[in-house]
């Protein structure tokens, strides 16, 4: 049992990049004392696998179309960008994990000296690298048909629950037609 916090941060396209309809999620101090070997076991009991363990993520602007991805702390801190330029700077620190919904962009702008990270995807797919300065339009539109076909994982990598933050996210003709009540009921005031 852990005493984890969830904070939820929600996107919109930025540009080029697609980012999500589902809130990225981080939970704080989700494997305390963090740990690689702690944080891969603890994703792979959720079915978060194909594990990796590297220094941090990527230091430029990318997202997946292919697969969500969690990213956990096992050592130090990290700065993440997210949603691309412009978009908030969060700082996770060891025992933190980040659950990344597919086209959200991503990015380490800064870092302790002993940083570790460790990742998955659920149920060990294949991801793929969707660098914003290599992104044409034909690439976007296709992963933006690739995200839309991903299914909401069974669990979600930290807890082990089901992803109700992702099952209850608006669809994104709901948000569509919130925004469209939204002007409809500034227009009248």
């Amino acid at each position: 049992m852990t005493t984890s916090t969830t904070e939820q941060f929600w996107s919109k396209p930025n540009g080029m990049i697609p980012n999500s309809r589902y809130p990225l999620l981080v939970h704080r101090m989700a494997v305390p004392y963090g740990g690689e070997d702690r944080v891969v076991a603890r994703f792979r009991e959720n079915g978060w696998l194909n594990n990796w363990r590297y220094p941090g993520v990527y230091t430029y602007r990318h997202f997946h179309s292919t697969t969500h991805e969690c990213l956990g702390v096992a050592r130090g801190w990290m700065d993440v960008e997210i949603f691309g330029g412009g978009g908030p700077v969060l700082r996770v620190t060891t025992g933190d994990v980040i659950v990344m919904p597919a086209g959200v962009s991503h990015m380490m702008v800064g870092h302790s000296d002993d940083v570790s990270m460790a990742g998955g995807y659920p149920d060990g797919r294949d991801w793929d690298n969707m660098r914003h300065d290599h992104l044409t339009e034909d690439l976007r539109r296709d992963a933006v048909k690739r995200i839309m076909t991903l299914p909401i994982p069974a669990r979600d990598p930290a807890t082990g629950t089901p992803m109700q933050h992702w099952i209850d996210a608006p669809s994104s003709v709901d948000a569509d037609l919130n925004s469209f009540r939204d002007g409809l009921e500034a227009a009248r005031d």
